[in-house]
Formats: structure tokens, C-alpha cells, sequence
């Protein structure tokens, strides 16, 4: 279930750098970090800088969301390609209070027109165990745009 165009792993980072997080303003601002994308998997990191936190300090659950719905978005990308998100569901567990917040998304069933994807997202900080802060599902839309490498 290798990503279409692709002929391992290091290639789908670069072009996600390149693309996913290269063009998108969003993305790029919040200096998402792709670790993992392949085989319906994907995990990503971004540290937390104080304008992304709410009046508590917390990471912002429009953070946390994004985290989650990008794991989602990108572990589907990794096994059909071009993909937009259909629709997701978020449960918030536990403050986001680390530096760090990590997601990590897994495809549960890839089909032609909707892929079904979980993630779960993580607050980090040196020194500490990481914390459980959301779970998410997603229904991901594959666009049936070709992509590539070449990008």
C-alpha cells in the first residue's frame, strides 16, 4: 500500500515538505514536520510557540485539530494519492500542555472513493512521558489527482 508515484518513504517526505507543508501557508507557518508517511501510516511533529496557545498556555484545540486531521489526511495520501479531508470527528482528552504535540494517523480501510483514518495526537515535553491528548476518525476523499516525485 506504497503511496502511487513513489518509490520509498524518503521520496513521499521530501514532496510532503515540498508540497504539503511547503504550500500550504498554514502548514508552513506552524512548521509541521513530517517523520512518517507510507504504507497508511504517517506521523508528523511541530513544536508549540506561544501564538498557538489559548488564554491557559494550552496548545489550541484548532492546533490539536490540525494535527490530527493531517496525520488523517497525510496516512491516506500514503496509500492512494492526492487526497482532501471529507469530514472528521475529534475527541479532546487531556490539556495539550507540552512543547511538542505529535500525531500519528493509520489507515483503517482505503477504498475508491473514501478512506477511513484514525489518528491520535500526543503532547510532549523532555523529560516526561507523552500525553494522550486526542483521538480522531476521518473520512478522507481521494481527489484522483496524479502526483509525483516531479511535483
Amino acid at each position: 500500500m506504497s503511496r502511487p508515484g513513489f518509490e520509498n518513504e524518503q521520496q513521499v517526505l521530501d514532496y510532503m515538505k515540498r508540497i504539503a507543508v511547503g504550500r500550504s501557508g498554514f502548514s508552513s507557518f506552524l512548521q509541521l514536520e513530517p517523520v512518517r508517511c507510507w504504507e497508511g501510516e504517517a506521523e508528523i511533529e511541530m513544536e508549540v510557540r506561544p501564538e498557538m496557545t489559548q488564554h491557559h498556555g494550552f496548545a489550541h484545540g484548532a492546533i490539536v485539530g490540525l494535527m490530527a486531521d493531517n496525520a488523517c489526511a497525510w496516512a491516506a495520501s500514503s496509500a492512494v494519492g492526492d487526497v482532501v479531508t471529507g469530514n472528521y470527528t475529534i475527541n479532546f482528552l487531556a490539556p495539550a500542555k507540552g512543547a511538542k504535540l505529535r500525531s500519528k494517523g493509520s489507515v483503517v480501510k482505503a477504498g475508491k472513493r473514501q478512506v477511513v483514518v484514525r489518528a491520535d495526537v500526543w503532547s510532549e515535553d523532555e523529560g516526561s512521558d507523552p500525553v494522550l491528548v486526542a483521538v480522531a476518525q476521518a473520512t478522507i476523499v481521494p481527489t484522483g489527482i496524479a502526483t509525483s516525485k516531479a511535483s
